[in-house]
């Protein structure tokens, strides 16, 4: 006879393993399709899968910091299209095939974990983000409901909360984003809802003429943002800087008066710290003194910026930030979480981020669940499928901790100083301005300019020197340096230093690379040197 223990109820949550295996049945036929179990071929699949990653493994991972690999490999547009094979065909392919493509994907892609990309605003391979990269993509959760993404929710609630106290706020809310861009709009519709809460069910019909304030420098998304949310580009007034790229406080305050006497409603002023091409960071504290005089919502735009908050040696550019209401910070950026990784983070704590997003759809946020629905995070989005972004910020955080994270910052800030040194001391460089953060901008004179003086002509030469660098460094591979022209400057480049794999030996290379490319005599580089 059998003990009372034998016959024990499990505890909560659990579930006999022999309850969970299926038994077999016979086949049944609906519609034409027999169904009897699952038609994937797991095992194939999973061969597949481990092939691939030990060639993601050999190809991007083991290669990622080899300077000796090319940065690139360039193709013209038309010529990539057939390397590739593009077509989709009725028949699916075998895997050596789908490997092989694999394979020209990455030779043909941008290694932008090489340690001499500086093209963009990122850059680098940060390991652990990778995995936990691979870990949620894999796992394919979406965040918005505990029940369905629990470990997911508490660690954006953890990393928002800590990113809460770097900004300097007793509390706050938040919310992870497909982008700044997303943030800053989140911000400037979340501004709108506060100065004008009708808007959100009677729309704009009733609503008085509102105008909002941004610097001359600022991201082109606040304009994007103020055509889609139907305020209008021409209600984006932009504010003038002074010559290092930060706004002018008293034009600002000159600005919002003359709206006012124009019997528009000033609702939103956006400061930058960080501005995309300089690096420049706005003066908060003064901008913060006329938002409170006029009434105003701050958003601070630190998508590029906000990671200076880590450093206590430069957290001073953001000086001033804790008395905005609103702030965007993208830690995919200089702290490498992996594109992408977004915040937008706001100091309001009486739930108005849900308040102006939320839908109150039944069949997700259902109030009679049977856990805490506060966890139920996902009605503060625009968004219903929302990947979970900060599991990848989590992940370095912990690797790193506050203190790698805060090397990190010093270090790219330390090498972008030695390399303004280099570039002082180096004949045929010159720099736009003394930078204040990571971004270096400069132009490179060729040998037959420099003896010019500097007018019309000179610049109008200028103007063709970067494109041709440019274009030579992307077809030998060598590296990718971004360049632009600016608000009456002609083309100049934009160095970022972001990666930790990045030395300086690295930066001399630069250096040295623009000037082999700027003398050289091949035939490819007649029609410059006819320029130039």
């Amino acid at each position: 006879m059998s003990s009372d223990s034998d016959h024990q109820c499990p505890v909560d949550g659990a579930v006999d393993q022999q309850e969970m295996i299926p038994s077999k049945k016979n086949a049944v036929l609906v519609d034409g399709v027999v169904l009897n179990g699952p038609t994937t071929d797991a095992k194939a699949g999973e061969k597949f899968v481990e092939e691939a990653c030990r060639l993601i493994m050999e190809e991007v991972v083991l290669k990622a910091t080899d300077v000796n690999e090319k940065v690139c490999e360039w193709r013209p547009p038309e010529q990539l299209k057939q390397l590739l094979d593009l077509e989709m065909r009725d028949s699916g392919e075998p895997p050596h095939r789908l490997l092989e493509l694999c394979r020209d994907v990455i030779r043909y892609s941008v290694k932008t974990n090489h340690p001499r990309f500086f093209n963009q605003l990122y850059a680098g391979l940060d390991y652990y983000s990778l995995v936990a990269r691979f870990m949620t993509e894999a796992l394919n959760p979406s965040v918005y409901t505990y029940e369905v993404s629990p470990v997911f929710l508490l660690v954006e609630e953890a990393v928002l909360k800590k990113m809460i106290e770097f900004i300097g706020w007793k509390e706050g809310d938040g919310i992870f984003n497909p982008g700044g861009s997303v943030s800053n709009m989140y911000a400037m519709n979340l501004a709108r809802y506060k100065y004008c809460p009708d808007i959100k069910e009677k729309g704009l019909s009733g609503s008085p003429r509102l105008i909002l304030f941004t610097s001359a420098e600022c991201h082109y998304s606040m304009k994007k943002a103020a055509s889609f949310l139907g305020i209008g580009t021409e209600n984006v007034c932009f504010v003038e800087t002074d010559g290092r790229g930060k706004m002018i406080p008293e034009e600002l305050e000159k600005q919002v008066w003359q709206a006012r006497k124009e019997g528009a409603a000033p609702f939103l002023v956006c400061a930058t710290s960080g501005t995309t091409v300089l690096g420049a960071f706005d003066p908060l504290d003064e901008i913060a003194d006329i938002c409170e005089r006029h009434g105003l919502w701050l958003h601070v735009d630190a998508s590029w910026g906000g990671s200076a908050l880590m450093s206590r040696k430069h957290r001073k550019l953001l000086h001033g930030i804790h008395r905005a209401d609103s702030v965007a910070w993208n830690p995919h950026k200089m702290l490498m979480a992996g594109i992408q990784c977004c915040a937008l983070l706001v100091k309001d704590k009486s739930d108005l981020l849900k308040k102006c997003y939320c839908a109150k759809a039944s069949y997700l946020f259902q109030q009679d669940k049977f856990y805490d629905v506060s966890y139920d995070t996902g009605d503060k989005s625009i968004q219903c499928s929302r990947r979970p972004d900060a599991f990848k910020f989590w992940m370095t955080w912990k690797a790193l901790g506050t203190s790698g994270l805060e090397e990190r910052v010093n270090r790219a800030l330390a090498l972008s100083r030695y390399l303004v040194d280099e570039i002082k001391k180096r004949e045929g460089f010159k720099l736009l301005l003394e930078p204040e953060y990571a971004n270096i901008c400069f132009w490179y004179i060729p040998p037959s300019l420099r003896e010019m003086e500097e007018g019309p002509e000179f610049w109008a030469k200028l103007n063709l020197v970067a494109p041709a660098i440019k274009e030579r460094m992307m077809k030998k591979g060598s590296l990718m340096l971004g360049y632009q022209p600016h608000r009456g400057k002609v083309n100049f480049f934009r160095q970022v230093v972001i990666s930790p794999q990045v030395s300086r030996e690295d930066m001399d290379f630069l250096l040295d690379e623009i000037d082999l490319l700027g003398l050289t005599t091949t035939n490819s580089a007649k029609d410059y040197q006819k320029t130039c």
